[in-house]
């Protein structure tokens, strides 16, 4: 053997060597704004239980879908309702057998602290002292839709219209509430818990539920991953999580009565 030819194996055997293992596969999650606190903690478990690297994108169900419908990559998405799921699923851009319900959210009345004004029901919002009522906007946020709903629901929509302050999605809305830019607002229970605020939970019969819904996206470079960490959610670790942030698992939904 040559002495170049000895070198070169020596050289190729010390770089396998030297060769880090090859690191777990990364997810990319899409998730809906209301659950930026459960799924951080969620996801912080299923890397120490798998050693997982999940990275969260976090924004308006409906901005979210459309990102997967320009070819966002993301691997998993768990929106807020199900209308944005079948709209996906029509477009075959979801893994059907992945598709499953994973909470029911809820929404509260949060009021800045330091703001001066007291509201406890939705009828409080007619009151003159409140200036600025923040929502996620209706027209790609659930829990903004959720709002709306609930505003039409106790008759105070058209009244309460122009002191309305529209958020990309709901935990915007919260933030404008915590920088007192607006007195008040309609959130996700999920959210809620943060020192600026103080907050009521709204009756759930005015509006339509907020079932939200996961599912793996078609184009996923990693979706037997994806489908570890959807389970992981339903699973009890993760369902504990959910349960600590207001969230009613989809075993304990009660469904409504046959007419």
């Amino acid at each position: 053997m040559t002495r170049i030819a000895h070198f070169f194996i020596l050289s190729c055997l010390c770089l396998s060597a030297c060769a880090s293992p090859a690191e777990p596969a990364g997810l990319t999650v899409a998730a809906a704004a209301d659950l930026q606190f459960a799924f951080t903690e969620i996801g912080a478990l299923f890397e120490q239980e798998t050693g997982y690297k999940v990275t969260f994108v976090f924004g308006s169900t409906g901005q979210l879908a459309q990102q997967i419908e320009n070819g966002a990559p993301y691997d998993l998405f768990a929106a807020a309702n199900l209308a944005f799921i079948e709209r996906l699923e029509r477009q075959n851009l979801l893994l059907p057998d992945t598709i499953a319900p994973y909470a029911r959210g809820r929404i509260v009345l949060a009021v800045n602290k330091d703001s001066g004004v007291q509201a406890t029901s939705l009828q409080d919002l007619l009151s003159d002292s409140i200036t600025h009522i923040a929502i996620a906007n209706p027209q790609h946020a659930p829990y903004g839709l959720a709002a709306q709903e609930a505003l039409q629901s106790a008759g105070v929509w058209q009244q309460v219209l122009p002191k309305l302050v529209y958020a990309e999605n709901v935990r915007q809305a919260l933030q404008f509430v915590q920088a007192g830019d607006a007195q008040v607002g309609i959130v996700a229970l999920s959210v809620a818990d943060v020192p600026e605020i103080t907050w009521t939970l709204l009756d759930d019969s005015l509006h339509n539920p907020l079932d939200q819904i996961l599912a793996v996206v078609a184009a996923s470079k990693h979706p037997e991953p994806a489908r570890q960490f959807a389970a992981f959610i339903n699973s009890p670790s993760g369902r504990s999580v959910m349960q600590k942030y207001g969230f009613v698992l989809p075993d304990e939904i009660i469904p409504s009565p046959a007419p």
